[in-house]
C-alpha cells in the first residue's frame, strides 16, 4: 500500500506543479477571500497543504483498516485541488444550487447575521457568531438594547441578513461603549459566541489559560513545538521532538539503509 499526493491528480493535471498559493487561486478560494471589491487574497497559512495532508491521513487510515480486514493493500491518491474544492462546503453548494458564483464578503457570513467582526471602542474588532435567534436576543439584552430583538428588521435571522447594514450600525453604536475584551466577558457569560481578534501570541496564551497546553518543549536550545491537537485517552500522541540538525540522524539512517530490508526504523527517527 502507498499514498501519492499531487497538485492536480494523476490524469490530465499530472504534469502541473502543485503549489499551495497557486491552488488557492485556481481553486476558487481567493475569489471568496477578502473585502468586497478588493483584491482577492490567499489565506494566511498554506491552508491547502494542511487540508490535503489531513485528507491523506484519513485515506491511509481507511486503507489500513481495509487491509486489516482483507489483507489487501491499495493505492491512496489525494491532490491539492480536490482537497480545496471539498473544503469549499457551503460556498460550492451555493454555486451548485443557484449557478451563481459567490464573492468575497470580508468577515461576513453569506447567510447568517451578525456573524462577522464588529467595531468596538476605538475601532477595535470583536468577532461575533450569532447562530440563532435566541443568541441574538441575548446579544441585544447584554448590549442594553433588548428592543433590537423585537424590531421586525432584526427579529429573525433572515430579517437580519436582509437588513444587515442597519443591523451592524445599530450594534456598533452600542459596542463603542467598551473594548472587545470587556464585551467578551459579558457576552460569553450570556452564551453569545464571541471573542477579540487575537494575534498568534495571544491565541497561544488563550489556549494555555484554557488548559490546552498548546506548546511543548523539545529540548534545551531547541525551538518549542505546537502541541498536537489530538487527545487520545488510551494511546496518547508521542512526545514531539525537534527537527533534526544537519546529519543529526545520519549515522543511524545510513546504518539502517545498509541493513536487511525488513529492519524497522531506529527509534525517534
Amino acid at each position: 500500500m502507498h499514498c501519492t499526493i499531487t497538485g492536480f491528480g494523476s490524469g490530465a493535471g499530472a504534469r502541473l506543479p502543485g503549489y499551495d498559493f497557486v491552488v488557492q487561486a485556481v481553486g476558487g478560494l481567493m475569489s471568496i477571500t477578502g473585502e468586497p471589491g478588493g483584491t482577492p487574497l490567499k489565506a494566511g497559512v498554506a491552508l491547502v497543504d494542511v487540508l490535503t495532508a489531513k485528507d491523506a491521513t484519513t485515506g491511509i487510515l481507511a486503507a489500513l483498516r481495509h487491509r486489516d480486514r482483507t489483507g489487501q493493500g491499495q493505492l491512496v491518491e489525494v491532490n491539492l485541488l480536490s482537497s480545496l474544492l471539498g473544503s469549499l462546503v457551503n460556498q460550492a453548494s451555493g454555486y451548485l444550487a443557484t449557478g451563481h458564483d459567490p464573492g468575497p464578503m470580508g468577515n461576513r457570513h453569506p447567510s447568517i447575521a451578525p456573524y462577522e467582526t464588529l467595531a468596538c471602542r476605538e475601532g477595535q474588532l470583536l468577532a461575533v457568531a450569532v447562530g440563532n435567534d435566541r443568541q441574538f436576543r441575548e446579544l441585544a439584552r447584554v448590549l442594553g438594547a433588548p428592543e433590537l430583538a423585537e424590531d421586525l428588521r432584526f427579529a429573525r435571522n433572515e430579517d437580519r441578513v436582509r437588513n444587515r447594514t442597519d443591523l451592524i450600525k445599530a450594534l456598533e453604536d452600542r459596542l463603542a461603549a467598551d473594548t472587545p475584551h470587556g464585551w467578551t466577558g459579558r457576552l460569553s457569560a450570556a452564551s453569545v459566541p464571541c471573542g477579540p481578534v487575537n494575534t498568534v501570541s495571544e491565541a497561544l496564551e488563550l489556549a494555555a489559560r484554557l488548559g490546552l497546553d498548546p506548546v511543548t518543549p523539545v529540548g534545551e536550545g531547541r525551538t518549542p513545538q505546537v502541541t498536537s491537537p489530538l487527545r487520545l485517552s488510551g494511546t496518547p500522541v508521542a512526545q514531539p521532538f525537534a527537527p533534526p540538525r544537519l546529519d543529526e540522524h545520519g549515522t543511524a539512517l545510513r546504518t539502517w539503509l545498509s541493513g536487511p530490508a525488513d529492519d524497522p526504523l531506529p527509534p525517534r527517527m
